[in-house]
C-alpha cells in the first residue's frame, strides 16, 4: 500500500485532534464556571518511527503566583508538538497543574510533576497524561527514583526568605501505593539528588537563609534512611548529576555577587572509598545534561554588583574535566536566546534541547540542535519552559496524542 505524504498525515492528525477537543469541551462544566482551554498542536515535522523514544514531555514552570504551570508534549511518531495538554485531559482537576513546575520525571509508566508552590507531586499516566494521583509534600523541589521508591526533596518551611528557615527533608514514597513511607532531615533548602551505591546524595542550598548559605551535600543511607555524612563543597548548591564513570557533578550558584557560580566533580577516594571533591572548574553553570562522555552546560547568571545577566554555553569531557568548547551552539542561534533555562539530550540521536524563558511572563521557546550544535527546529512553548522528560515506547503503551 502506498504511504500517505507526511503533510497529509499531519493534516489528518490536526482534524482528529479538533474532533477530540469538541468531544471534551462539554466536560468543562465539571469546573463550574471555568472553561477548559483546549490544547494547541503545531507540526514540527521530525519523526523517528524506529526510535525507542516515543516522544517527550515539557513542563513549563509558569511565573510564581500565576498558577500557570502547564504541560506540553512532542510526539516523534507524528512530528506534532502539543501545548497545554493537562487541562484538556484532566477537566475535573479544578486548579489544573498548579503554581510553579519544578521537576518532571518518567518512571515505570507514570509521569511525575513536582509543583513547588502548590506543595504537591502530580502523578499521571505516562502514556495519556491523565492524572492517577497526587502526593502532598510541602515546598517540594525535585524527585528521583530507585527500586520502586520515589525520593522527593523538600524545603519543608513556607516559600519565603527567612534567616531562621528550618532544615529540609527528603520524603520516600512507595510508587505502587503513592504513600509516604519514610522521611529524613537533611541540610538547609535541599535541591537536586542523585543515587549511587545504596546512598542518596542531596545538594543543599540554604537559599532561604542568604547570605548564610548551606555548602554541603547530605549523604543518606537508603537502608537506614538516616543522614550518615555531609560533604563540604561550596555555597548555594543546586544541581547534582551522575556520569557514566562513577563521578558526581555538582553546581554552586554562588551569591550573585563576589562569589561566582562554579562546577565541581566528586569522585571516590582511594583511601576512604567515599566521595570527595576532586576537581573545581572555574566556569559558571546554571544547568547541565550528561550524554555519554560529554556534559553540556550553560550559565545564565545575574550579578547584583554589575546589574547584568551573563550567558555562556559549554561542553566538558567528564573523564578529563577538560572544557572542550565554550559554546556548543555553532550556528549563531545563541544570539536569539534571551534566557536559557532547561537542557536535555536525546538518549539516541544526541540532539541537544535548550529552552528559552525569554521574559519569564509570556511564552517561551524550545530549540532542538543536532549534536554538532546546528539548529534543527524551534517551537513556542508555555511560560518558562523548565524540564524535559523523554517517554520511551515501553512507558507509553497507550496513545499520547
Amino acid at each position: 500500500m502506498m504511504s500517505l505524504p507526511n503533510k497529509f498525515m499531519r493534516l489528518l492528525n490536526v482534524i482528529m485532534h479538533i474532533c477530540v477537543v469538541a468531544l471534551l469541551l462539554p466536560s468543562a462544566g465539571c469546573r463550574g464556571d471555568e472553561v477548559v482551554v483546549p490544547s494547541e498542536q503545531e507540526p514540527v515535522g521530525e519523526m523517528l518511527p524506529d526510535s525507542s523514544v516515543r516522544g517527550f514531555y515539557l513542563l513549563n514552570e509558569g511565573n510564581m503566583g500565576s498558577n500557570k504551570c502547564s504541560l506540553d508534549y512532542y510526539d516523534y511518531t507524528t512530528g506534532m508538538f502539543s501545548r497545554n495538554i493537562y487541562a484538556e485531559r484532566n477537566p475535573n482537576v479544578v486548579k489544573e497543574l498548579g503554581d510553579v513546575g519544578n521537576d518532571l520525571q518518567v518512571y515505570r509508566g507514570r509521569l511525575y510533576a513536582v509543583i513547588n508552590c502548590s506543595h504537591k507531586v502530580e502523578v499521571m499516566d505516562a502514556g495519556t497524561g491523565i492524572r492517577v494521583g497526587q502526593l502532598d509534600i510541602p515546598n517540594c523541589r525535585y524527585i528521583r527514583f530507585y527500586d520502586g521508591k520515589a525520593y522527593v526533596s523538600s524545603y519543608v518551611g513556607p516559600v519565603q526568605i527567612n534567616p531562621e528557615a528550618p532544615k529540609g527533608m527528603v520524603y520516600e514514597i512507595d510508587v505502587e501505593t503513592l504513600t509516604i513511607t519514610r522521611r529524613v532531615t537533611v541540610g538547609y533548602q535541599p535541591e537536586e539528588m542523585e543515587i549511587a551505591d545504596g546512598y542518596l546524595y542531596i545538594a543543599n542550598s540554604g537559599g532561604y537563609r542568604a547570605p548564610d548559605y548551606d555548602y554541603t551535600i547530605s549523604v543518606v543511607s537508603l537502608e537506614s534512611f538516616r543522614q550518615v555524612r555531609q560533604i563540604p563543597v561550596a555555597i548555594n548548591l543546586h544541581r547534582i548529576r551522575k556520569d557514566g564513570y562513577g563521578g558526581l557533578w555538582v553546581t554552586s550558584r554562588g551569591n550573585n555577587g563576589n562569589i561566582p557560580s562554579r562546577l565541581f566533580k566528586l569522585e571516590k577516594s582511594a583511601l576512604t572509598g567515599e566521595y570527595e571533591v576532586s576537581l573545581e572548574l572555574e566556569v559558571p553553570c546554571s544547568n547541565l545534561a550528561i550524554h555519554g562522555g560529554l556534559m553540556y552546560y550553560f550559565a545564565a547568571g545575574w550579578n547584583n554588583e554589575t546589574q547584568s545577566n551573563h550567558v555562556s554555553y559549554g561542553v566538558v569531557d567528564v573523564n578529563t574535566g577538560e572544557v572542550i568548547t565554550d559554546n556548543f551552539i555553532s550556528d549563531g542561534t545563541d544570539k536569539n536566546i534571551a534566557i536559557p533555562y532547561g537542557i536535555a539530550v536525546h538518549p539516541e540521536t544526541g540532539d541537544i534541547f535548550l529552552t528559552d524563558a525569554r521574559n519569564y511572563v509570556s511564552s517561551g521557546v524550545l530549540y532542538c540542535f543536532d549534536k554538532n550544535g546546528k539548529k534543527k527546529w524551534s517551537v513556542r512553548t508555555g511560560d518558562i519552559p523548565a524540564c524535559l522528560a523523554f517517554l520511551m515506547k515501553k512507558d507509553g503503551e497507550e496513545d499520547c496524542r
